[in-house]
């Protein structure tokens, strides 16, 4: 089994985020929650980017900016939500926003419940499977159920 990607320090945001939700309880809005841990995590030495911008481009033309929550210590992502589960819809949206900022590790937090629930995103690397364009994808897809 392989090491934990940042664990240690993954370790310790998880924990602030408890203690977070201990204090301020649970049901608020979910940048009440952000707020906290900001405070939090700088009065415990931590380095913390508060939505940094990054650009978005397609066919290097730019197509807008990508604004995640937090960043702490240049190395974790973190996305605090207020809601009743994770999704696959809240895993694909870390899934891209890892991959625009070329971070390795986001951490969902969910404040909805008196138990802190949380979610870690990882980016992979896959280097076995080659590129393909949409339309070859979708070729292989037809060529797969008949077509």
């Amino acid at each position: 089994m392989g090491e934990v990607l940042h664990s240690e320090l993954s370790g310790r945001i998880l924990g602030i985020a408890m203690d977070v939700l201990n204090e301020l309880r649970p049901g608020l809005d979910e940048k009440l929650y952000e707020r906290a841990l900001v405070i939090e995590l700088q009065q415990r030495g931590h380095g913390v980017t508060v939505q940094p911008s990054y650009p978005v481009y397609f066919r290097q033309q730019l197509i807008g900016t990508l604004v995640p929550d937090l960043i702490v210590d240049g190395l974790v992502l973190i996305d605090p939500k207020v809601v009743a589960a994770f999704t696959d819809t809240h895993v694909a949206q870390m899934i891209g926003y890892l991959n625009i900022t070329g971070l390795e590790l986001v951490l969902l937090l969910n404040f909805k419940n008196a138990r802190l629930d949380w979610k870690r995103v990882v980016r992979q690397q896959r280097t076995d499977i080659p590129q393909i364009s949409a339309h070859e994808s979708l070729i292989r897809v037809i060529r797969v159920i008949g077509g």
